[in-house]
């Protein structure tokens, strides 16, 4: 299957890119992995972060432009000609303005994978993009959920013969490094206290939901009553830094941005991964420390629950309430084999549920039938 693929990637030899940026690029890897010949069609973002209606008339018309030279290049003689369309993330405020003009214009399936519905967003400063984001959805032929807190909005607005699938978040699975190593190699790099419970977050620092799980972890970890003594390891980097590192406590190390090569180090290394995830799709690196063998507290917000299972993988607690935080954090600071015995759960249930060579196949099978369903064999 020809699939012309659509997602605001950054070249890969650019630092550490966000979570779902991640997710775009192993979607792509999954789908070329089960034999199909992607392409990227487009990387452009048309993300307006502040409700600028002169911005995203600029980014409608650029993608309208930019829409119009596929298709002159698709029906090309001897062009490369799609069999499908596939855009990932697409929510009110980075609406599709390019897949669904394509789609139509060279009769194939549209696809959408990761897509949000807000309709309270029908009035105010994203109100075009709540527009083209239900105009997207009303002609997609499948929709791939990857929050399954999505589905209850995203369903209504679909087209009739549209099918709605879901996938759970999924990673690459790779050997983990011995703790004991680990552990030494950030001693020496950090000064750590090697007899102390290392509490790990990854989250970017901007001045959105990812500060306030920042400062919801603050809070909660300066009501902790465990008298076991624990160091917090902060990994990440952003506009909000200075911010986030007035807001943690003296009891913080931070490790800044990081490659994954590295990363992997500090998840095989800590003791407990800690996230609020306040507004959180589901949580790339709360993904990543549970393949890891890393036990992890996490509010419970968007799709978080579909990777940690609650009192078997870790806690979750209400998103923003520091207390509960708070108290699951004493909880399995005081009870290190509760913390062994769900970091081996972690692994198994990642290893299972959320690996790469599952996903690709289950991908493949929604695509298949998204072409048929179409009309066309694959």
């Amino acid at each position: 299957m020809k699939i012309a693929f659509h997602a605001p990637l950054k070249p890969p030899d650019s630092p550490r890119p966000s979570g779902d940026r991640r997710m775009a690029r192993l979607l792509m890897k999954a789908l070329i992995a089960s034999g199909h010949d992607v392409r990227l069609a487009s990387r452009i973002s048309t993300r307006d972060a502040t409700g600028n209606p002169q911005r995203q008339a600029r980014l409608a018309a650029l993608g309208s432009r930019l829409a119009e030279r596929l298709v002159r290049r698709y029906t090309a003689p001897g062009g490369w000609n799609p069999d499908l369309w596939f855009t990932y993330h697409l929510f009110y405020k980075a609406p599709d303005v390019i897949g669904p003009v394509v789609a139509n214009a060279l009769s194939i399936p549209y696809v959408v994978a990761e897509a949000s519905h807000a309709p309270k967003r029908a009035k105010g400063p994203w109100r075009v993009g709540h527009v083209e984001v239900e105009a997207a959805l009303a002609r997609a032929d499948l929709v791939i959920g990857l929050n399954r807190r999505d589905r209850v909005c995203v369903e209504p607005v679909m087209g009739v013969l549209a099918q709605y699938k879901t996938l759970l978040p999924f990673l690459e699975i790779g050997p983990t490094e011995a703790k004991a190593v680990a552990r030494d190699a950030l001693i020496r790099k950090h000064g750590l206290i090697s007899d102390a419970v290392w509490l790990l977050a990854v989250g970017m620092m901007r001045e959105d939901a990812k500060l306030q799980s920042y400062r919801v972890l603050a809070n909660a970890l300066a009501c902790l009553d465990s008298s076991t003594p624990w160091q917090l390891i902060v990994v990440g980097d952003g506009p909000a830094r200075t911010l986030v590192e007035e807001t943690l406590g003296p009891n913080t190390v931070f490790a800044g941005l990081l490659l994954d090569t590295e990363l992997s180090r500090y998840y095989a290394a800590s003791d407990l991964f800690v996230w609020p995830s306040v507004c959180e799709a589901y949580g790339m690196a709360l993904l990543e420390a549970q393949s890891s063998g890393l036990p992890a507290v996490a509010g419970d917000s968007g799709g978080v629950s579909a990777i940690l299972r609650d009192g078997k993988t870790g806690l979750l607690c209400q998103e923003g309430d520091a207390g509960s935080f708070a108290r699951a954090v004493d909880r399995l600071l005081d009870d290190s084999q509760q913390r062994c015995d769900m970091g081996k759960a972690a692994l198994s249930v990642c290893a299972r549920e959320h690996g790469f060579n599952n996903a690709a196949r289950c991908l493949d099978e929604m695509l298949v039938d998204a072409l048929a369903r179409f009309g066309r064999g694959a």
